[in-house]
């Protein structure tokens, strides 16, 4: 009966709910797709199972359909002349670094920053969840020698110690997250040995194997591999160079670079050395452009830095967005 009472609600309510109910699904699968991995992760403890799960079947459906199309790939004889490709396709890899940075900071419009992300890890094969929970933690726990997912110690202030340590912190990081969360109980310990393993095999066996399809044997190992390992190289050389791996009384912290080769990366991928002020507000885009007046001095390796104080982080976590 239109219009009157039905307990304390109008069936005008009951239909305004019916609609709202009808429309949730979409709100949802919204909501999944805008907000970051790190809001999924805090909230369900089998996060990483699904989201293995969604790329071993998105590559399984990319690798079936090419295989059964007889796809041969891009390229389908040598040519030299692919080999000029290499600098433009490693300023490409950097750049996915350089966007799915700037993604976990939520600097892209919302309705495209997921994607991006998404998009950018396919390319450099970590993908954007991992990339973008441990870096949460990075920036909670920037050079902490126990908290922090890649710190410079004193006793592996080189690149190739730091590289190293990259490596394996990276991932015990994670796992720690989810202890902490979680809790530390011989269970957990268990599947996560396990998920380490699905996790690592999708990220650099599953896509490896779909890019090979994708792009056919001869772009693949002439410019997709060489150009992977020169991103990783530079990503961790830029994490270790932007945190003062040369001060002379190991004061490692987020610096500010524009001299040299610097300046030059400054300029080509949107200003990723100006690291300090990167910390001090993780909002911009490109932190070079931060105005003189709030900006942190620049720099050289090897400086002194009595005069260069900690500062306080303006960033903080991207506050968790309902999900199911």
């Amino acid at each position: 009966y239109i219009g009157g009472d039905f307990g304390s609600r109008t069936v005008f309510d009951i239909e305004s709910a019916v609609r709202a109910a009808e429309q949730e699904p979409m709100s949802i699968i919204a909501a999944t797709l805008t907000s970051l991995p790190h809001t999924q992760f805090r909230r369900n403890r089998y996060f990483y199972v699904w989201y293995d799960l969604f790329f071993l079947v998105l590559c399984g459906a990319l690798s079936a359909a090419i295989l059964s199309a007889g796809y041969s790939g891009l390229v389908t004889t040598w040519d030299w002349r692919l080999l000029l490709l290499l600098p433009l396709a490693c300023h490409a890899q950097i750049l996915c670094s350089v966007y799915i940075h700037n993604a976990t900071h939520n600097n892209f419009p919302r309705s495209i920053n997921r994607l991006v992300g998404e998009l950018c890890g396919f390319v450099v094969l970590t993908r954007f969840a991992s990339w973008e929970i441990v870096h949460q933690r990075h920036h909670k726990h920037s050079d902490h020698v126990d908290d922090d997912p890649h710190p410079i110690t004193s006793d592996a202030k080189g690149y190739l110690p730091y590289l190293w340590k990259t490596v394996v912190g990276v991932e015990a990081q994670l796992q720690r997250m989810v202890f902490e969360r979680y809790g530390d109980t011989p269970k957990n310990r268990r599947f996560e040995k396990m998920r380490a393993v699905v996790s690592f095999s999708v990220s650099f066996i599953v896509l490896p194997v779909t890019w090979y399809l994708m792009l056919g044997p001869i772009v693949f190992w002439t410019l997709f591999i060489p150009t992977a390992l020169v991103g990783f190289a530079h990503l961790v050389h830029f994490n270790w160079s932007t945190h003062n791996p040369y001060s002379p009384n190991d004061d490692f912290r987020p610096i500010n670079l524009n001299n040299g080769v610097y300046k030059l990366g400054n300029w080509l991928w949107h200003g990723i050395y100006m690291h300090g002020n990167h910390h001090k507000n993780a909002g911009l885009f490109n932190p070079s452009r931060m105005s003189a007046e709030k900006s942190l001095p620049v720099i050289r390796h090897g400086d002194a830095t009595a005069s260069y104080p900690r500062q306080k982080t303006t960033w903080k976590p991207t506050k968790p967005v309902e999900t199911a």
